[in-house]
């Protein structure tokens, strides 16, 4: 839900951590053993140095913790939102530990930098379905290490070589003497060890815990109400505060009036931030009354007052003129000019809210040396690095506890760290006389928060008098999400947001001329990663078009793709399982069609299958998806298919209904009773199948939803004969 995990070709290669400022090795202080890593993303061993220390547990690295009654511990510097990355992780450093899943555990890492960075990142912080695949070499050699150095151990002690010691399920075995011993009892005399160099990791062949169902390490925490959620905390004497914030993007407070707001029993403070007028009570019911007592002027003269119908006719605009340049082949306007048949198409797309579970929410205690935070941090580094500027401290004075986040689909992935900003500002601003539990309602972030851009898309596309497709321009419309943030530098290039057209300008089909282009559009309105990002709108342009011309050339839609697909074997293997698995071409019962989709992104590739029909009142109802997944080894299939399947009720939700809207500048939606997630009665039955294989760990968070939407709307038309050219389908079609 970030960039730098763009899908650069060779396909099968991840970018070079040279491209990020990779990790650097460095000692924590602590109990136990500790070792600073130089861990590149591929490379030999890394270059390891240790001190041991006494203590109840120790860390043979950086990465796991042994205590004396045989837990491991990893420690997961990855933000666990859902996605399933604690169990994920510690499956990787478990295989090469050849631990016992029963003893396995995982928390979460303190923020530092030089040992926690995603190493395609060069920060601490989760997104872009990177988990997995950035720390697929770092966790195995950390297991391996951790392993070797409890074998060291136990050979000094038993007095026999080390190449005769076995491991397996958390024992360590010495057959001819009879004698084995817990990873426990092994803990403190292999802190002592000096790390190996020659790290030895696994065949794939030889794995025990990789590719197997494993139970999810935080299921039965989740389900008892025992994980500590951002929202569960509540520290003493803490205050509640909620913001007033503008009802227009771009506009500022001019002035207020507290007095109202004062009186209402229970609020403590009212105070001015640079994002509005914040409430401070002493529980949420009396925050918010306060805040709606409040009077607040706000200077309009910068803000958006646009209403949606009027941002999209300036886009179809431009979309009618020549953009940046994203990708060019050949000569687009010579083959649609020269083409025995030329079919446009116009896509409209809007913005879209992020609606987590879990409303945002960030408790902060200010001392005058330093502050402590509790929230669901996805990007570390930079959170701690923006509280300290706010509260006049530095970055290492500021202690982040990263909890269990309820969802974030990107939201909390936010370069300026605007909700922990937000409540460090208000800390601030009351002297830290109190903890303060900022809390966001789910209104304030549906019509205050960040999106989804909107975004217009005009094709053109040629066939030649055989059917076959010579001739491809793409228009894309919308707004940057990289402008003005850190990452701008690195992916926007030549006026092209990397974001805005990833799934456009790389595509896999053999398409002698295209053409890609992009329109940048600036406007108030706060636009951040949605889950997929750019794929979220370009898949859908992309295959419901080449739906449209596989008809018009009189050609099976998966015929059609496959046979521009001769050099991209990732992809013909997924569009041929999910052909077969579906039984694509077979009969359907009457009222009921199939359509097919498949797309790249993130390094992993779906293609999938919908099924759909008409309810008895007409709407189109999804009854049926089959999807099939190459994202290298799966290390877990289990939360490989569940990523799927939730990516999957994502997708569809975002296609059928959701929708954020304006008029004149103001946000129409404001909860889950007007933008509308799918519900449980209208999630279709799933069917998920992952391909087997050998490349390296891609991410599976993102890659599931932007087939779905296309593959619904192509199924739409084989059903109606109606194609679906803008988003929701409740714009067009009965649902």
């Amino acid at each position: 839900m970030i960039p730098g995990f763009r899908n650069e070709r060779p396909r099968t290669e991840l970018p070079a951590a040279s491209r990020r400022d990779v990790l650097r090795g460095g000692l924590l202080a602590g109990a136990g053993l500790l070792i600073g890593f130089t861990l590149p993303a591929r490379g030999p061993a890394p270059a390891v140095a240790a001190t041991a220390a006494a203590g109840d547990a120790v860390m043979p690295n950086a990465f796991v913790r042994i205590a004396p009654d045989n837990t491991v511990t990893v420690l997961i510097k990855h933000l666990e939102m859902g996605q399933g990355v604690t169990t994920g992780l510690t499956t990787i450093l478990a295989e090469e530990l050849d631990a016992d899943w029963a003893q396995m555990r995982a928390e979460h890492a303190p923020v530092d930098t030089a040992k926690y960075a995603n190493l395609l990142f060069g920060i601490q912080g989760t997104g872009g379905s990177t988990a997995v695949a950035n720390s697929w070499e770092q966790l195995r050699k950390a297991g391996a290490s951790a392993r070797a150095m409890l074998v060291a151990a136990a050979a000094e002690r038993w007095k026999v070589p080390a190449s005769e010691i076995t491991v397996s399920k958390g024992v360590v075995s010495h057959a001819a003497s009879n004698r084995s011993a817990r990873f426990g009892e092994l803990a403190e005399a292999a802190a002592k060890q000096t790390p190996p160099t020659d790290l030895k990791l696994k065949d794939q062949g030889a794995f025990t815990l990789i590719g197997q169902r494993l139970p999810r390490l935080d299921s039965v925490a989740k389900t008892t109400g025992r994980a500590q959620f951002g929202m569960d905390v509540a520290l003493p004497d803490a205050l509640v505060a909620v913001v007033a914030r503008p009802t227009r993007f771009g506009a500022t407070v001019a002035s207020f009036d507290a007095t109202a707001a004062k009186a209402v029993p229970g609020v403590v403070d009212v105070v001015a931030i640079p994002q509005g007028v914040a409430v401070l009570a002493k529980g949420m019911w009396a925050a918010t009354r306060g805040r709606e007592a409040l009077t607040v002027r706000w200077d309009e003269s910068k803000a958006e007052t646009r209403s949606s119908d009027a941002i999209l006719a300036e886009y179809r605009k431009l979309a009618a003129t020549p953009g940046a340049v994203a990708d060019k082949a050949g000569d687009a306007a010579a083959a649609l000019a020269g083409a025995a048949k030329v079919l446009t198409a116009e896509f409209d797309f809007p913005y879209l809210a992020h609606a987590p579970m879990e409303p945002l929410n960030c408790t902060v205690k200010l001392a005058p040396d330093g502050m402590e935070i509790w929230t669901g941090c996805q990007f570390q580094t930079v959170d701690q690095a923006n509280a300290a500027r706010v509260a006049g401290l530095k970055p290492e004075q500021v202690r982040i506890h990263t909890l269990y986040a309820g969802g974030s689909f990107g939201r909390r992935a936010t370069t300026n760290s605007d909700f922990i900003v937000e409540a460090v500002a208000i800390a601030k601003a009351t002297g830290g006389k109190a903890p303060v539990k900022l809390i966001w309602t789910r209104e304030d972030d549906v019509r205050g928060g960040y999106y989804r851009p909107m975004y217009h898309h005009a094709l053109s596309a040629g066939l030649d008098a055989a059917g076959n497709l010579v001739g491809w321009r793409h228009r894309i419309v919308g707004q940057s999400i990289l402008t003005g943030t850190p990452f701008e530098a690195m992916m926007v290039k030549d006026g092209v947001d990397a974001t805005s057209v990833e799934g456009a300008n790389n595509l896999p089909y053999a398409i002698p001329n295209r053409s890609v282009e992009l329109h940048t559009v600036k406007s108030p309105v706060p636009v951040l990663w949605w889950r997929s990002v750019g794929s979220t709108h370009t898949a859908f342009a992309v295959e419901t078009f080449l739906d449209e011309l596989a008809h018009a050339a009189g050609k099976d839609p998966v015929a059609f793709r496959r046979a521009m697909l001769a050099g991209e074997p990732r992809h013909r293997a997924v569009l041929d399982l999910v052909a077969e698995k579906a039984g694509w071409g077979t009969p359907l019962p009457q009222g009921r069609a199939r359509g097919v989709a498949l797309h790249e992104s993130f390094h992993s590739f779906v293609a999938q299958v919908a099924e759909v029909s008409l309810d008895k009142d007409g709407r189109v109802r999804v009854d049926r998806v089959v999807c099939a997944v190459d994202c290298g080894v799966p290390v877990n299939p289990d939360v490989i298919r569940a990523q799927m399947e939730g990516g999957i009720g994502f997708g569809l939700g975002a296609i059928m209904a959701e929708q954020v809207t304006l008029t004149e500048g103001r946000v129409d939606q404001s909860n889950f009773h007007d933008y509308t997630p799918l519900r449980i009665d209208r999630m279709p039955t799933v069917e998920v199948h992952i391909v087997p294989s050998t490349a390296a760990p891609t991410g599976v968070g993102e890659p599931g939803v932007p087939p779905v939407g296309p593959a619904v709307a192509n199924a739409v038309f084989a059903l109606t004969g109606r194609r679906v050219r803008a988003l929701p389908f409740a714009k067009e079609l009965s649902v």
